[in-house]
């Protein structure tokens, strides 16, 4: 590998990029990475971190309320200041972007922040700059996706949403997925009168369906909810007024509107056409098992491969690849019981299958349930329902999908992933003693099945 400048070059500083990076040099790799924007990638800098913080912030509205029903008073309103919260975000992402730096850096990594595209399966351009390299990985990552129609420049993305001059009053936002319902909650939470607008006939497709439902019904409590419906045009009637027509011929009048409506992966005129590097119809890199594309040399980890689009299992690819091509690692990524979360209000999180899937891949599914007010709300008067499900295959008794509607699900579903990786059965989680009082002794109490 000596003929080449580098062994590895990543084109991307999100997580995959970062962690193959990092082991690759550990490993004893001369490595060069590039990102031309932000260090760390959307999960740190548009995406994950910031947006946490924000629901963070929109949460303390309703504890403010729910405090009354525990004996706190209010002499006045607390008052929300958007200004604080942005630049208390943006001070915290800077110095995210210096950590990832450090780490690349004291790995032995050359970091270069800027552009980076390919001339040929080994040859990288950086201004006038060419670098070689024996394997090359890209991982850009993916772009917010918004559709062409009249008045689109006016929608804003979950790129932009973080460095808003100021919070508007009201907003629409478009889609059905994560992103949109996580700001349907953000939004509402911090006061602004929200709409929330998807084209299909429910939220969060791809989740279980009754897990939805109940969120749904919670959902509605402080937003307003138009489904089957989509935007026709947009238009600006002043400084902070926008008519919104959608396909029923109905409008609403908004101060913004944010379009969550998909990413698409990030692969524009980075150079991978032009060494043959196939690529799917939406623009991601096609890649086999071992995160290599079409050609040999050229991998891929992370959103840009459009298959799993969480920051945890970017990480993992990388690792993965990183191994294989300076260790004596073959590890395999599995995509089997990867646990999520949903960080809207309430959380929703999930591991394994759900019950459709579950139904289709085994005969026999017991299904158990339990929806009830958590011992919080019985003070605080807020009406608030959790909700949570386990799948259980009949025929070996193992836990094949849990499921939880409620605050800090992802926290609770996370201890269940490593149970059901570990193949915890249901006399497992009966066998179980309960933490007395919580909402997660629900999972290891509940006995009837339907």
């Amino acid at each position: 590998m000596t003929d080449f400048d580098y062994d590895f070059f990543v084109i991307g500083g999100g997580s995959g990029g970062v962690r193959a990076s990092r082991i690759a040099a550990g490993l004893g790799a001369r490595v060069g990475l590039a990102e031309e924007r932000y260090l760390g990638g959307t999960c740190v800098n548009v995406g994950c971190v910031p947006k946490k913080l924000f629901s963070y912030a929109s949460q303390y509205g309703q504890d403010f309320e729910d405090a009354r029903g525990y004996g706190w008073e209010f002499h006045q309103a607390p008052t929300f200041n958007w200004a604080t919260l942005r630049e208390n975000k943006d001070r915290e992402i800077s110095r995210l972007n210096g950590i990832y730096l450090s780490m690349l850096q004291k790995a032995g990594v050359d970091v270069f922040q800027e552009r980076a595209t390919l001339l040929d399966r080994h040859t990288i351009a950086l201004g006038d700059r060419r670098f070689t390299a024996k394997e090359i990985l890209i991982a850009t990552g993916g772009w917010p996706f918004v559709p062409d129609f009249p008045g689109n420049q006016h929608v804003i993305s979950s790129n932009e949403v973080f460095s808003l001059e100021k919070l508007p009053t009201s907003i629409v936002i478009v889609g059905g997925g994560y992103i949109a319902v996580e700001f349907a909650g953000i939004f509402a939470g911090l006061g602004v009168k929200t709409t929330l607008v998807s084209r299909g006939d429910r939220v969060l497709r791809g989740f279980d369906r009754e897990l939805t439902d109940a969120f749904t019904v919670e959902l509605q409590k402080y937003a307003a909810l138009h489904l089957n419906t989509s935007v026709e045009k947009i238009e600006r009637r002043g400084p902070d007024e926008l008519l919104v027509h959608f396909n029923n011929e109905t409008t609403i009048q908004t101060e913004a509107v944010m379009f969550a409506t998909g990413r698409k992966a990030n692969t524009h005129d980075l150079g991978l056409k032009e060494c043959d590097v196939a690529l799917s119809e939406s623009g991601a890199v096609i890649v086999n098992n071992h995160f290599t594309s079409s050609i040999t040399n050229i991998h891929a980890v992370g959103d840009v491969i459009d298959r799993v689009p969480l920051t945890p299992v970017a990480l993992a690819e990388g690792q993965i690849l990183a191994q294989r091509l300076f260790g004596t690692s073959h590890k395999a990524m599995h995509y089997e019981n990867i646990p999520t979360a949903v960080f809207s209000h309430p959380n929703l999180a999930s591991v394994g299958l759900d019950e459709k899937g579950a139904r289709r891949k085994f005969s026999n599914i017991a299904v158990f349930r339990s929806r009830f007010t958590p011992l919080r709300h019985t003070l605080s008067g807020n009406d608030e329902k959790y909700f949570l499900k386990l799948l259980v295959d009949k025929d070996s008794d193992k836990v094949v999908g849990a499921h939880m509607l409620g605050a800090d699900a992802g926290e609770i579903i996370q201890g269940l992933a490593v149970a059901m990786i570990a193949g915890a059965t249901k006399a497992d989680f009966d066998a179980t003693i309960g933490i007395h009082p919580t909402v997660a002794e629900e999972f290891v109490t509940m006995r009837t099945a339907s």
